[in-house]
């Protein structure tokens, strides 16, 4: 089972968007723990003041009281206005409650006599006594009101994190997507280079870190270039050089044939010549397919119906073609492409000649010139398998055919037409027939 490939931009959005979450709750963990002990100072400081101004006021009310000669205690309120936060009693010597807030209960504090802060399981209370150690203000403070400051206080601090924590995924994979966009596009020239296109990877643009990989793949590519090149040479000048001999030899064998009187003799002499004309016509093809890597496609804008009628009229009159090329329309429309004038002669020579070959003796072959930029070839036979169909592009493949041939007529069609920016469809049956073949080649205007 192969290896699922992974993305870099991917792996960096969801590392980084982990680290900055840590990091995050990590603060905010540190920012709870000193709010914790500032929230403490300040209640504690809040409880101490609260006693000491309160203590004045009641030893103030007891002595107006006993200057009065009434009885040494206060009247408690009997009007609630909510919930307070902070709750007190008053106390004298003897622990009895003479005073408390509304919400305190009458039952003294869980609390000693003595100056000072006390934690109890529900409060924590500060005592004020007064100078004489007569009367005593406990103030108490809810364990419950300084747990629901902190958690109201870290919310607010993880509060951020939730609504930042989405943006911040986009943020973080807008600026890794932005800052590896230099890989992408050293992939993307990369992924450009075939043995069509050679030329060295750009690299002055790319960061300091890419440019060892472009000036590597730019040796590779020089080395490339230089391999293709010589075999390219070596395959054009070794099918040039042996077309004269080829040639001479069949020629000397058609006339020996000719000279030898019927037998054995004469039936050798003919199989030579038919190796002969196998290996003239596999020396064209190593040709053609060289010219054809050598990336011949391109060129100047050219009416390419004058050569279509031009190769056209040359085959009607091969032995092979005679009475059985059908062109459409009779008058060929106007077809101006930006291709090589030589590039598509070689295309439309391969696709008819294999028409021409592949089909059923004397049968028709249709050439369709559209003046969209289609051009159609369409021959009878029986119609091809999807699988074999897929695969005869490739060289040195071959349907299920008899005729002779070497298998590279299509990969060079094929080769030319991707030059030339086109495209080429092979259809069997071709569209609303049972049987044949098509060859529809789609030229852009661009």
């Amino acid at each position: 089972m192969a290896k699922r490939s992974f993305s870099i931009t991917r792996r960096l959005t969801i590392t980084l968007t982990a680290v900055v979450t840590v990091f995050w709750l990590m603060a905010a963990g540190f920012g709870m723990m000193v709010m914790q002990d500032e929230f403490t100072e300040i209640f504690d400081s809040s409880l101490k003041e609260t006693g000491e101004r309160l203590m004045p006021l009641v030893v103030d009310d007891l002595l107006q009281q006993e200057a009065s000669g009434g009885p040494r205690r206060l009247e408690a309120p009997t009007i609630a206005h909510g919930e307070d936060y902070l709750i007190y009693q008053v106390r004298d010597s003897a622990g009895s409650v003479i005073l408390h807030s509304h919400d305190a209960t009458q039952a003294p504090f869980d609390a000693p006599l003595q100056q000072g802060f006390h934690d109890t399981s529900d409060y924590r209370i500060y005592t004020a006594a007064s100078v004489d150690g007569s009367i005593f203000v406990q103030i108490a403070d809810a364990f419950d009101h300084r747990s629901e400051a902190m958690i109201e206080g870290g919310f607010a601090l993880l509060l951020p994190l939730l609504i930042l924590l989405p943006a911040s995924i986009f943020a973080i994979r807008f600026t890794v997507r932005r800052l590896l966009s230099p890989i992408d596009d050293l992939r993307l020239a990369i992924g450009t280079k075939d043995g069509g296109n050679m030329a060295p990877v750009e690299r002055e643009t790319l960061p300091r870190e890419l440019q060892p990989i472009a000036h590597s793949v730019n040796l590779l590519l020089t080395r490339l270039r230089a391999a293709l090149e010589a075999e390219r040479e070596f395959t054009a000048n070794s099918a040039h050089e042996l077309r004269t001999p080829i040639a001479g030899a069949l020629a000397q064998t058609q006339r020996l044939v000719e000279e030898l009187p019927p037998g054995a003799l004469q039936g050798r002499a003919r199989q030579v010549e038919t190796s002969l004309g196998k290996l003239a016509r596999l020396s064209e093809k190593l040709l053609q397919l060289s010219r054809a890597e050598a990336g011949i496609g391109g060129g100047e804008p050219v009416d390419l119906s004058p050569i279509l009628s031009l190769f056209v009229e040359d085959a009607r009159r091969s032995p092979l073609g005679q009475g059985r090329l059908n062109v459409q329309p009779e008058t060929l429309p106007r077809l101006e492409r930006p291709v090589n004038a030589d590039a598509f002669a070689i295309v439309v020579r391969n696709l008819v000649e294999n028409a021409l070959l592949h089909s059923p003796p004397d049968s028709p072959v249709e050439i369709e010139l559209q003046p969209q930029g289609v051009i159609r070839i369409l021959n009878r036979g029986a119609a091809l398998a999807p699988d074999v169909l897929a695969g005869i592009r490739s060289r040195f493949s071959r349907g299920p055919t008899t005729a002779a041939g070497s298998g590279l007529g299509l990969a060079i069609v094929s080769s030319l037409v991707e030059q030339m920016n086109g495209e080429l469809q092979l259809l069997s049956p071709p569209d609303g027939r049972r049987d044949g073949f098509e060859a529809r080649i789609v030229l852009t205007a661009r």
